[in-house]
């Protein structure tokens, strides 16, 4: 399941995150990854611990909070404090094929949740740099994903992705991980699919339409039968 959500943050939310993020020091990107992903990870990172990096990441979680789309798709339990990172031409930055962790630890809350998807968050337009295409594998092929300013996408953690080499410009993007409340992907998929056919019937018929009560009710006994909580 491969889903893209648009608008998270708006155009001046975006320019007011690079704003704060372009004044801010910068880290080598390996410091947050795994033994294997080390190997194939060439970036830059905001400081994890920074209070830049805490701030912004919570004005991220906020806003997916308050996203039905999002809401949707995850059903998230957990969010892990968004990471920030940034892929500049000038240093062959990339990061080749890899899997994230299954697990995620946060030292300053003492947070470990088990990652089911993984979230980008793209912070500079297409039209900003060449390259820097996220690809991800699933059971269907490649899918490449390269999103405007602001939109996110949401993917299973355990699937082979990378990043391509960006040629020019930069790629910035803020990158993090959350538990579901769903743990079975194909339940997840499902119970997404179903929620958007009882938008649909909301838009067409009402909220208090027969139908769209009985699907509700559907929903609602499906979450509470696949609930990992």
């Amino acid at each position: 399941m491969l889903i893209c959500v648009p608008e998270v943050l708006s155009k001046e939310e975006v320019a007011e995150f690079r704003r704060l993020m372009d004044a801010a020091g910068w880290e080598d990107g390996r410091s947050t990854a795994g033994a294997q992903s080390a190997l194939v990870k060439r970036n830059e990172q905001l400081p994890p611990d920074s209070e830049l990096a805490r701030k912004l990441g919570h004005r991220i979680v906020s806003a997916l909070t308050a996203n039905p789309r999002f809401i949707s798709a995850a059903i998230p339990l957990r969010i892990f404090p968004p990471l920030f990172n940034r892929y500049a031409a000038s240093d062959g930055h990339h990061f080749g094929v890899h899997v994230d962790n299954a697990v995620r630890g946060d030292h300053l809350t003492g947070m470990r949740i088990r990652t089911d998807l993984s979230v980008t968050l793209f912070l500079a337009e297409p039209d900003e740099y060449e390259g820097g295409e996220l690809v991800v594998e699933d059971n269907y092929g490649s899918h490449e994903v390269k999103l405007p300013a602001g939109d996110l996408v949401l993917y299973p953690a355990s699937s082979l992705h990378l990043v391509t080499p960006v040629t020019s410009g930069m790629r910035v993007a803020s990158f993090f991980w959350l538990q579901s409340m769903i743990r079975d992907a194909h339940a997840r998929s499902m119970i997404f699919d179903l929620d958007s056919a009882i938008q649909s019937l909301v838009e067409r018929l009402g909220r208090d339409d027969p139908e769209t009560v009985k699907l509700t009710g559907i929903y609602h006994n499906l979450i509470r039968y696949w609930a990992d909580v």
